[in-house]
């Protein structure tokens, strides 16, 4: 059996796509992320652009990421912004939201979900509460 990487796993480029824009949809629309989504620009294009492109070759797909950004080094990247579990939280509900409506396969949905709560968890930076 040939082993897939998760980008061929959750269907390739339309389906990152699909799991990033319905994850921003989620932050924009629920009161419950509001937290989370203070910390993103009004308009959130560049923020969907660069998800898809750092999901995307995270799931083992096109390095468009590391091709335009460099390394991804998420937890510097993430430290001008105050994480808490509160922050979290949020961005884990978002994304369990969407992996539930984009991914239709459950064990790669599980795996995927346990991969976003290993970095959502590194992504604090403050002390808990």
């Amino acid at each position: 059996m040939t082993h897939q990487t998760h980008y061929q796993r959750i269907g390739g480029a339309a389906k990152v796509r699909q799991l990033v824009d319905r994850f921003y949809d989620h932050m924009d629309e629920l009161p419950e992320a509001y937290g989370i989504r203070k910390l993103h620009p009004e308009d959130l294009s560049g923020s969907r652009q660069k998800l898809l492109d750092f999901l995307t070759g995270w799931m083992g797909g096109p390095q468009g990421y590391v091709e335009k950004h460099g390394n991804p080094m998420l937890r510097r990247r993430h430290l001008p912004f105050p994480i808490a579990d509160s922050e979290r939280d949020q961005w884990l509900h978002c994304m369990q939201l969407a992996l539930d409506e984009a991914v239709e396969d459950g064990k790669l949905r599980s795996e995927l979900y346990q991969a976003f709560v290993k970095v959502a968890g590194h992504m604090r930076n403050q002390p808990p509460h």
